[in-house]
């Protein structure tokens, strides 16, 4: 009985996680290819064409990064490498004229996992969202206001503006933080570690060590 019991506890096991691997593969799949960029939104379409229901099959953000990468990798590789460079210049050039409110890079362009829907994403510092957004008017930028929800820690969260604008065919997005935020970065999506972010300095020996 209790060989037969762990077997079947193995199969169970063996079956969940090829179902949360097509799962995860079917998530990089829409990410890459069609541009979503909510990994909970990915997942569960990915469920639905895979025909799973149960949340206990749904991979984990970090799977479906894993899986991304994994994708660009056999199918966009030459494709996604020249975007990923594309964007990470173009984030230069937002962090060289965003410089006085101290910008970080963060996200795919800053993970590498990046490709031609990816946004340049930065997260820069003012106590005051409408100083940025005056700086952005002042210079003549079109741009579109947001807001978007980080978890600061295990128990909390809090919603910041985000603008939204477009920097010669790339898409960027800043959200503005107060001051003090630039201690402590909002937790990953991917796990509960603090998201990476990157200073102009970072950013430029990533493009040299890939030129």
């Amino acid at each position: 009985m209790h060989k037969t019991a762990g077997y079947h506890q193995i199969h169970a096991e063996g079956r969940a996680f090829q179902l949360r691997r097509r799962v995860a593969l079917e998530a990089a799949r829409l990410i890459s290819e069609h541009g979503i960029r909510d990994y909970q939104l990915a997942k569960r379409k990915a469920a639905r064409h895979v025909g799973v229901s149960e949340d206990g099959y749904l991979p984990r953000n970090r799977e479906i990064e894993d899986a991304l990468r994994e994708h660009q990798r056999l199918f966009r590789a030459e494709a996604q490498a020249q975007a990923l460079q594309a964007r990470r210049e173009a984030a230069r050039a937002a962090m060289q004229f965003l410089d006085r409110f101290e910008p970080r890079l963060v996200g795919p362009v800053l993970n590498g996992t990046a490709d031609t829907h990816s946004p340049v994403s930065l997260h820069v510092f003012d106590d005051s969202p409408e100083r940025v957004a005056g700086f952005l008017a002042d210079h003549g930028i079109a741009f579109e206001t947001r807001a978007h929800t980080f978890r600061l820690d295990r128990q909390r969260s809090a919603e910041y503006p985000v603008l939204l604008f477009d920097a010669d065919g790339v898409a960027v997005d800043i959200t503005v933080f107060p001051q003090d935020a630039l201690r402590q970065a909002p937790l990953d999506r991917c796990g509960e570690h603090p998201q990476q972010r990157a200073s102009l300095a970072a950013l430029e020996e990533l493009l040299m060590a890939a030129g």
